[in-house]
């Protein structure tokens, strides 16, 4: 089968725009955080937005793979959600939704692919999906850490470094102010747990 007249060939399309479009409400999202001060937050959110850009990069050379090189205006219909505000934390809750979302449809995209024979671009896909649940598992881990406002506390002692000049305290317990420059707890760099350490 050719991959233009596939349906793969339009779930690239679709995904391609799925991703650009994450990549920039989490880059909405991480300016909102950023405002508010929550420099540790927003490095997360920017590493994982610039994932996004990395998988619609993929995805794009696919498409263009398929055009030989000349892509033309193609038409896409999609549903992308417009969930995302201001507020820090539901603005956490809607991207780890977002992310499941991608999920579902990537483990379609999967299938299809690989019904259509494009066993490449099923494996694309599948370790997208992978990346997509990792990043819901983050979003969610944050999301419950703000809104138990206990995201600059852990249950052992730790490395907590200031973003601003460098300077590191161990302590279960991000301190009120760094120290050194007195920029505020909303600085320090926010350590992920293991498993969810991508980022």
């Amino acid at each position: 089968m050719e991959l233009l007249k596939s349906k793969t060939y339009e779930n690239l399309k679709k995904a391609y725009i799925a991703e650009c479009s994450a990549r920039t409400r989490y880059e909405f999202v991480e300016y909102g955080q950023r405002a508010a001060g929550y420099e540790g937050l927003a490095r997360i959110t920017d590493r994982i937005a610039y994932q996004e850009f990395n998988h619609a990069r993929m995805l794009y050379t696919y498409i263009e793979d398929a055009t030989k090189g000349v892509i033309d205006n193609e038409k896409i219909s999609v549903s992308l959600p417009f969930r995302q505000k201001w507020d820090i934390v539901e603005n956490l809750k809607f991207t780890a939704e977002d992310e499941e979302d991608e999920a579902k449809f990537y483990q379609k995209a999967v299938k299809t692919a690989r019904e259509e024979g494009f066993s490449e671009i099923a494996a694309l896909f599948e370790m997208i999906r992978k990346v997509e649940l990792k990043h819901k598992k983050i979003f969610l881990y944050l999301y419950e850490k703000v809104k138990s406002k206990k995201l600059f506390n852990s249950d052992k002692e730790k490395e907590w470094i200031c973003l601003s000049c460098g300077h590191s305290i161990k302590a279960t317990t991000a301190p009120e102010k760094c120290p050194l420059c007195m920029a505020k707890r909303e600085t320090f760099l926010i350590a992920l747990p293991k498993d969810l350490a991508t980022c």
